[in-house]
């Protein structure tokens, strides 16, 4: 596995972590222990992005300047999408 597998699979796992903690407050706001932990794991999320982004190019077309996310090399042309 590439190092650019394994940090998206560390973003995707984070984010889940950070979207299920989201709920979670949704009905517990007043859990200070689940909220100082999305915390953490924001910070973390952010991290991770940043170093992908810093990497590899934005993931989103929010993230990046201008159509920085247009350009090449599109995910299939770099490799592991089989089609």
């Amino acid at each position: 596995m590439s190092n650019r597998e394994k940090l998206l699979r560390n973003l995707s796992s984070v984010q889940f972590a950070l979207w299920e903690l989201h709920l979670y407050l949704n009905t517990h706001p007043n859990d200070l222990s689940a909220l100082s932990m999305h915390e953490k794991y924001n910070l973390k999320f952010r991290k991770l992005k940043e170093e992908y982004e810093e990497n590899y190019g934005p993931l989103s077309p929010r993230t990046g300047e201008g159509i920085e996310w247009l350009k090449n090399p599109w995910p299939w042309d770099v490799g592991g999408c089989d089609g």
